[in-house]
């Protein structure tokens, strides 16, 4: 019988977890993510599979504390938390849970977009101190404008449907170009600069890779329109922090609105805090920036929940357990280890 432990276990859950393993598995629940900052207790060392969602970091000293670990069932999309090279050379699979939250994020992209364009959350907060102002919550429309969509994949294409029901420009960069979304829905592909220097809002929706680590840096910024809003709800890591404060507080753009940052986990994980020696590379000074950007009026952060809905957590969680099963009967599905 396979040793499977969760890790990342939400309330909500543990029930679908508990019926789909009862019988089958030897399984644990924890509620706290997986992260290099503890010892891994002695009874869950030995276990065959883990799964976990982003908020737990799978580095290579962890990776090293379960000595038969034979699968990785991530339940997210994104898998850039594990250190996939040390899981290749010691024979561990890592799998994801592709397509379970393309309508939930791109729905929630669109929130944030138009919440700090007609300022929805600063509204409602001066509102509700009996302070409100309707010369400082003057916003704009979305109907006309140009929106540039990094990433057209199945995320990137459900939010440029969005933005074409809202009568928006659409401008596209991505490596492919999906015949439908020209036909469709207008979208126009164009270079990165173009996108740049184009659009009035850009959201976000491509992968984390070497080459889109940072990609919005300096001089990405400098091409912006300095009415431009940024949205991101695909990984932190796609922004240079200190390059967005910059160009935020010299104006440079007009706002953005943020699920995910550099660094985050040490805003969204207390036990980053027991031992801040810890944190790696420049974390300690993208949570300082991360914590000024909270401050700003012209910037909406929230916690990482865009693929937060009941119906993206219903496939998360299916498709775990399929990519579980499987591995149990020797079959390999959604694998990131090409």
């Amino acid at each position: 019988m396979l040793k499977l432990v969760f890790f990342d276990v939400e309330d909500y859950e543990k029930e679908f977890l508990r019926q789909a393993c009862e019988g089958k598995y030897n399984y644990t629940l924890i509620h706290n993510p997986l992260n290099d900052l503890e010892t891994i207790p002695d009874e869950i060392k030995d276990a065959d599979v883990i799964s976990c969602f982003t908020t737990s970091r799978v580095t290579r000293e962890v990776l090293e504390q379960f000595a038969q670990l034979r699968l990785i069932a991530l339940r997210s999309v994104g898998f850039n938390h594990v250190d996939t090279e040390y899981c290749q050379a010691n024979g561990i699979t890592v799998e994801n849970t592709p397509n379970y939250g393309n309508k939930s994020v791109a729905e929630f992209a669109f929130g944030l977009m138009l919440d700090v364009t007609r300022r929805i959350s600063k509204a409602y907060s001066a509102f509700k101190e009996l302070n409100a102002c309707h010369k400082c919550t003057t916003g704009y429309e979305l109907g006309g404008k140009t929106i540039g969509v990094f990433g057209l994949g199945a995320i990137g294409r459900e939010f440029a449907k969005l933005a074409y029901g809202f009568e928006m420009n659409i401008l596209g960069f991505d490596m492919f170009e999906n015949q439908e979304m020209k036909e469709k829905y207008n979208v126009e592909y164009v270079d990165f600069g173009t996108m740049l220097e184009k659009s009035d809002f850009i959201s976000l929706h491509a992968p984390l890779t070497k080459e889109t680590y940072h990609v919005f840096d300096e001089e990405a910024f400098k091409k912006i329109k300095p009415e431009c809003v940024l949205i991101n709800t695909a990984r932190g890591e796609l922004i240079d922090t200190q390059a967005l404060y910059n160009a935020l507080s010299k104006k440079e753009i007009a706002g953005a609105g943020l699920d995910v940052l550099e660094s985050e986990e040490a805003i969204s994980d207390p036990e980053y805090l027991i031992d801040v020696n810890r944190l790696h590379g420049n974390a300690l000074k993208d949570t300082v920036l991360n914590n000024r950007l909270l401050q700003m009026d012209n910037v909406i952060i929230t916690p990482h929940i865009a693929y937060n809905t009941h119906e993206a957590i219903g496939r998360i969680l299916s498709t775990t357990i399929s990519n579980i099963a499987a591995f149990a009967e020797g079959k390999v599905q959604n694998s990131v280890i090409k």
